[in-house]
């Protein structure tokens, strides 16, 4: 209980601090058990999820039990060197780290929008040209 007190539970956290983090810049080849070494240094670790795709690859995800340990671990790994790459770390971000739109897929949403509703997107030129 006595590094509970220490660690300053009276104070406040920012909002985007929470108990998972989003690390990117790892090397492809780092296993789980190279992460845990290096995150688990700051408290028990929940879970790791390292990117395999293409697309992930170099990622990886590394949820702590306590938030106060993520914040630790993100303040001291920031910039830390891992075969000579620096790593990245954040505060995973649900609303940032989803499915990324394109400007097409957005055209794309906007055009049935407009079928369904029965517009075009043209109706304010037209009352412009009017006047």
């Amino acid at each position: 209980m006595a590094a509970v007190a220490a660690r300053g539970k009276t104070g406040r956290l920012p909002p985007e601090v929470n108990r998972v983090l989003f690390v990117r810049n790892l090397p492809f080849n780092i296993s789980a058990d190279e992460m845990y070494d290096i995150f688990g240094k700051y408290g028990p670790i929940r879970q790791v999820r390292i990117g395999t795709s293409k697309e992930t690859r170099g990622t990886a995800y590394v949820v702590y039990d306590d938030i106060y340990d993520a914040k630790t671990a993100c303040d001291h790994l920031s910039g830390f060197n891992v075969a000579n790459r620096y790593l990245i770390v954040l505060y995973y971000r649900a609303a940032t780290m989803g499915k990324k739109v394109g400007l097409k897929d957005k055209e794309d949403e906007l055009r049935k929008m407009q079928s369904k509703h029965g517009v075009d997107g043209e109706q304010h030129q037209r009352a412009s040209k009017k006047e």
